[in-house]
């Protein structure tokens, strides 16, 4: 492999103009605590892991997932959203707040954090200039957008194109606007062993279990538990007390010890592999005509190095940070490099970028782009519906009434 050297704006926009198929960042990692120290990968229905046999080196390799390839994404987002509101980057981005009177929890939601982008629910149903977003002039350009024709949504939320995009909720339906990703990352684990994780609870009250039984209380206090042990003072089910939970148990209420359990739990690995892939091919498919039907060249390359540009700068700053949830804290061995793969039969080229130099190449891209015309709309901010509010303040009021059994 080559020497890398600093990725510069020209080496950039040489790549996007020529042949190059994909830039590809291939980083090992460790637990923090160590090799050996154990991690624990997500878990999906049913509380399984993700795991599975690959092929490397020619050998069949147990490997379990560490991060998918959406949270991945998730992650890069969030990352770009925080040099956003650091003011270290400028990208068109949507807002809507949810800060109305009566909601117990005030929230803002952007269009780099709802699960479907620009084309996601929460924006179709809030307002734009006192028009539904979706009927406004902003809003209809997802109605024609396609790989032909991305300038309309490369001003409105460029980060769709890079992250993909399906507007199965718009009014074509399932034939919406739909844009497959063109960064795709995942970090899996190399060599996994699941191992086995221990639970248990000593309760400092030392209750015990002939303490109960417990039964739900007729009315909310603010000055008694939600629970009592007088059947008196007992909701009523059919004349019959109801007990909490399932039998009444002080462990329904959270009070008692916990009996000492194993189970499968937490896997060790050789190390983690972290593979980050910004396909050029893919970005080369998108054109950006302007007042018109054909597109021209300068203009097209210039909207595909600022969505490359914002793409590198999206992993760098995610890779600063590779606590992927709790007991699973990964810690680089090797740099960062990315790897150019252009000439067949030949080794990559290869490249440095740190946040600093990554922001510099948005910064030149998205100027370049202004000066052929590109849109480029910064914030846009929505309001969201009085009904879109109400959903939510009900759903609200319903999450912090206690289920049955609870």
């Amino acid at each position: 492999m080559t020497e890398a050297i600093e990725l510069t704006y020209e080496e950039l926009k040489a790549a996007v103009a020529g042949n190059a198929a994909a830039f590809r960042c291939m980083t090992e990692y460790q637990p923090v605590g160590g090799p050996g120290d154990k991690v624990f990968p997500p878990t999906y229905k049913g509380g399984k892991y993700a795991v599975e046999t690959r092929m490397r080196n020619g050998q069949q390799v147990p490997c379990v997932l560490l991060d998918s390839v959406q949270s991945q994404a998730n992650r890069m987002e969030m990352a770009l959203l925080g040099a956003y509101r650091s003011q270290q980057i400028s990208i068109p981005i949507l807002v809507t707040n949810f800060d109305q009177d009566g909601l117990k929890k005030k929230f803002t939601v952007t269009s780099l954090e709802a699960p479907h982008r620009v084309a996601d629910a929460i924006f179709r149903d809030c307002l734009l200039d006192g028009v539904m977003f979706r009927k406004s002039e902003k809003g209809k350009l997802l109605d024609t957008a396609d790989v032909q024709h991305a300038t309309g949504l490369f001003g409105l939320c460029p980060t769709a194109l890079i992250f993909g995009i399906w507007d199965s909720t718009g009014p074509r339906g399932g034939l919406g606007a739909k844009f497959q990703r063109a960064l795709v990352s995942e970090i899996i684990g190399i060599n996994a062993q699941i191992g086995v994780k221990t639970s248990s609870r000593i309760d400092p009250a030392q209750i015990m279990l002939g303490g109960g039984p417990l039964y739900k209380r007729a009315e909310e206090s603010n000055i008694a538990p939600t629970w009592t042990l007088e059947e008196t003072n007992a909701q009523l089910k059919k004349s019959i007390p109801d007990k909490l939970g399932k039998d009444g148990k002080p462990s329904e209420a959270n009070h008692g010890n916990v009996t000492p359990s194993i189970e499968d739990g937490g896997f060790t690995i050789e190390k983690a592999i972290q593979t980050t892939v910004l396909s050029l091919a893919v970005l080369r498919r998108l054109k950006f005509p302007l007042n018109g039907v054909e597109s021209k060249i300068n203009v097209d390359l210039a909207g595909r190095t600022v969505l490359a540009s914002l793409g590198l700068a999206a992993a760098t700053f995610a890779r600063s940070d590779a606590d992927l949830r709790s007991r699973c804290q990964l810690f680089p061995q090797q740099p960062f490099i990315w790897e150019l793969l252009d000439i067949p039969g030949k080794p990559p080229r290869t490249f440095n970028l740190n946040m600093t130099q990554a922001i510099r190449l948005v910064n030149n891209a998205i100027n370049d782009a202004k000066k052929v015309s590109l849109p480029w709309d910064g914030e846009i901010k929505l309001i969201p519906h009085a009904e879109l509010v109400e959903i939510v303040r009900k759903s609200q009021e319903l999450a912090s009434i206690p289920e049955p059994g609870e």
